[in-house]
């Protein structure tokens, strides 16, 4: 099955090239470019793609917004925030406003087509290095702790825990002598409870919760 991106910049010459880059896979194509914010909401809710690559910074409307605007009530859509600087300082509002992951705009080819597959399957683009990042970001914000646990089982808990500490299911099954199945379980009984679009979210949660804090990752 082919995936249908849409690539939203204020810069031509990057929307181009992202073009060119996705559609020179034989499973990506590029079914529509925006220029701003606003023009993004609009291309992508009249072409349904499944992944869109998200400037952060555009004019109208910037991309935490146009994040916000198009995951309310969207399912299936992901969107990769794509900013110019490591951890701008926009990126955690944008993952909380619901982005399934962030790249930086010097990513390497491949591992941008490689990122645009995977948050296509459902998987959070947050690495052990990067989440470790954004919780120290977390942290420093003096905001209320809003994520309540209620009807979360222990061993979901322990889950939470290295779900938050960037984990992948493969190491999460090596940690806790889990199946793999089992392990994919408790990650979507876990998303169901906690209303949480994807991992990015899962990780989050586990913050905003207090069952983890910076010092226990």
């Amino acid at each position: 099955m082919t995936v249908k991106v849409v690539v939203a910049d204020d810069q031509a010459l990057v929307r181009g090239g992202f073009r060119i880059l996705v559609d020179s896979a034989p499973d990506l194509t590029v079914v529509g470019e925006a220029g701003d914010g606003a023009e993004a909401v609009d291309v992508i809710r009249r072409e349904r793609p499944d992944v869109a690559l998200m400037d952060i910074r555009m004019p109208v409307l910037d991309g935490i917004e146009a994040t916000r605007r198009l995951l309310t009530g969207t399912a299936d859509l992901k969107i990769i925030i794509l900013t110019t600087f490591d951890l701008d300082k926009y990126v955690f509002a944008a993952l909380r406003a619901g982005a399934s992951g962030f790249l930086l705009k010097d990513t390497p080819p491949a591992d941008l087509l490689t990122a645009i597959r995977v948050v296509a399957a459902g998987d959070a683009l947050l690495s052990p290095t990067v989440t470790r990042r954004l919780i120290e970001e977390f942290t420093r914000r003096p905001e209320p702790v809003i994520q309540r646990l209620d009807g979360i089982t222990a061993r979901e808990r322990e889950v939470l825990q290295l779900v938050g500490r960037g984990l992948t299911n493969a190491e999460i099954t090596a940690a806790l002598h889990l199946s793999m199945s089992t392990v994919k379980t408790h990650v979507s009984r876990l998303l169901a409870k906690l209303h949480a679009r994807d991992r990015t979210q899962l990780v989050i949660a586990a913050y905003e919760s207090g069952l983890m804090t910076a010092r226990a990752d």
